[in-house]
């Protein structure tokens, strides 16, 4: 079977995680301590770096968005990308918006601040980055209620990749109580739908020592 070797919060692992349960392909996840530095590893990953998928034939693929598209080119049933180019396009523009631009105005400053930092005895959050982090994500949840309000789904009529990156971000900040749901009523409808998905499901469990998720956070209905 093959390994996925990840982070319990990292959304990048957490993306692959979701794309793998929506193919209905079967794995194993390896927590990594990747500030470690294990050199079983970095022989299997010389960035070191999760996501990493060791496959069954001994094949090793890395990094979130490589994973993701080789599982959607070897099991193409359902597509996560799209039918034709144009869609693929806008699918891959959403999914760097919030791998890249989100990541780095948001994700960055809360996840890496909060958990990051404590897990690799980087040190205490810095409360000005997390200042910073909570402000930032205001108008992405805006660009997700504007995108779902004009369409099925955040790149169009299917469910694809883009609600998936966006999905695992947010669980991420959900679990670390930053997502201010109650004045985003645009946003949570749509993430409402993403986290009753059962390839959804399976994150909702995630519990990491020295960290409480908020009461809500395993709700469906929230």
């Amino acid at each position: 079977m093959p390994v996925l070797h990840h982070l319990p919060l990292s959304p990048y692992c957490r993306k692959v995680r979701i794309a793998l349960r929506e193919k209905g392909l079967s794995f194993d996840l390896k927590p990594q301590r990747v500030w470690e530095r294990d050199r079983a590893f970095l022989a299997l990953n010389p960035a070191g770096k999760v996501p990493t998928l060791e496959m069954e034939d001994g094949a090793v693929i890395s990094d979130s968005q490589a994973i993701v598209e080789y599982i959607d080119e070897t099991a193409p049933n359902p597509p996560l990308l799209g039918a034709t180019p144009a869609e693929r396009a806008e699918t891959r523009r959403l999914v760097y918006w919030f791998d890249d631009k989100f990541f780095h105005e948001v994700t960055d400053y809360l996840y890496g601040e909060k958990v990051m930092k404590r897990i690799s005895s980087g040190g205490a959050p810095d409360s000005g980055a997390l200042r910073a982090g909570r402000a930032n994500l205001a108008p992405h949840l805006d660009y997700i209620a504007w995108l779902s309000d004009r369409r099925t789904w955040l790149a169009g009529d299917q469910f694809s990749l883009a609600d998936i990156a966006a999905g695992a971000h947010l669980s991420v900040l959900d679990f670390l109580g930053d997502v201010p749901w109650d004045r985003f009523e645009g946003a949570k409808l749509w993430y409402q739908r993403i986290k009753s998905r059962p390839s959804f499901r399976p994150l909702l469990a995630d519990r990491v020592t020295g960290f409480q998720p908020p009461a809500h956070y395993a709700n469906l209905d929230f």
